[in-house]
């Protein structure tokens, strides 16, 4: 499975603590732990002893315990301890499974296999000031997540009010183009927004900027027409079963003044509005087969479709 070599989010970098952490990536149950060196670590969650779950245990002296035996693992997964036999030394296929981990954006990202780049996809230049929303757990696949995030078509509907007005809800002629290796961009998108952002005090118009920085993650930038903060929204997608997905959604931006409590209520708000129409739709692994009707309104969307197909992308796809 090609999505096994690349680099997922799966938490926030804060969220390991002393205590083993239980995500899931991929349909598999993985544990996060800190290390002696105070390093986050991602194995499998399964003791290679009897398969208990590692995030049972706990972490004990730099190392993580399992909950049934008490066998311990090193940072690099190896036994180091089997106390059912003092002074035995475990050999070196008594280990766990590890998988590389690494910190980027605020987010802890874990590859399953081979990576096919060096890192989580890079970023632009961006407003310095960052806030991170989620995570928010949404019951439909990643894929379909991030094409709502690429869609400006709902808005009228889905965000009346906020980031749509149901009068307006034609889509503006747009050029779509591609990256050199084939990630769909929109440079410029006009619209109509009631409320834009969490300081706005009334309706605007906005330019977008949408770029697809990988699989499961789009960029967007938002700059007023006039007077306003600039905001640019990464949207970041865990695809934790082909029907489950955990999104988060980065927020840089050059608002100073609103305090981050209230730009996270209005995004919260605005997701709120997204969730029960993502989790309605059906199937919720997103089709690439043709079988949903498309207009020339759906280019974004049509193009990320083709993208996925490009890329070899099977989880959370149909």
């Amino acid at each position: 499975m090609i999505e096994r070599g690349h680099w997922w989010p799966v938490a926030l970098a804060t969220d390991v603590g002393e205590a083993p952490l239980p995500v899931t990536l991929l349909g598999e149950p993985l544990v996060l732990w800190r290390d002696a060196a105070g390093a986050v670590q991602a194995f499998a969650d399964r003791c290679p002893h009897r398969g208990a779950r590692l995030s049972l245990g706990v972490v004990v002296e730099g190392q993580l315990q399992c909950p049934y035996h008490g066998w311990r693992f090193d940072g690099q997964g190896q036994c180091r301890r089997v106390p059912a036999l003092p002074g035995f030394t475990p050999p070196a296929d008594h280990r766990a499974v590890r998988y590389a981990v690494t910190a980027a954006h605020g987010l802890l990202w874990v590859c399953l296999g081979e990576p096919v780049t060096d890192g989580p996809p890079p970023l632009p230049a961006l407003p310095t000031r960052c806030v991170l929303h989620g995570p928010f757990d949404v019951a439909t696949s990643a894929p379909r997540a991030v094409e709502n995030f690429l869609d400006t078509a709902h808005f009228a509907f889905v965000h009346a009010g906020w980031l749509g007005d149901p009068a307006h809800g034609e889509v503006p002629h747009h050029t779509l183009v591609h990256t050199p290796d084939g990630r769909p961009v929109v440079p410029d998108y006009p619209a109509w927004q009631p409320r834009a952002s969490a300081s706005a005090a009334g309706g605007a118009w906005v330019r977008y900027r949408y770029e697809v920085l990988s699989p499961y993650a789009a960029l967007l930038h938002k700059r007023p027409a006039g007077e306003g903060p600039t905001d640019a929204y990464v949207l970041w997608a865990s695809p934790q079963q082909p029907e489950a997905c955990r999104v988060w959604f980065a927020q840089y931006t050059s608002d100073t003044d609103t305090p981050d409590e209230v730009l996270r209520a209005f995004q919260s708000t605005i997701f709120a509005q997204d969730r029960p129409i993502l989790e309605s739709q059906s199937p919720k692994r997103l089709p690439l087969d043709g079988s949903e009707r498309m207009c020339a309104a759906d280019r974004l969307s049509a193009a990320y479709r083709r993208y996925l197909r490009e890329q070899g992308i099977t989880f959370g796809v149909c």
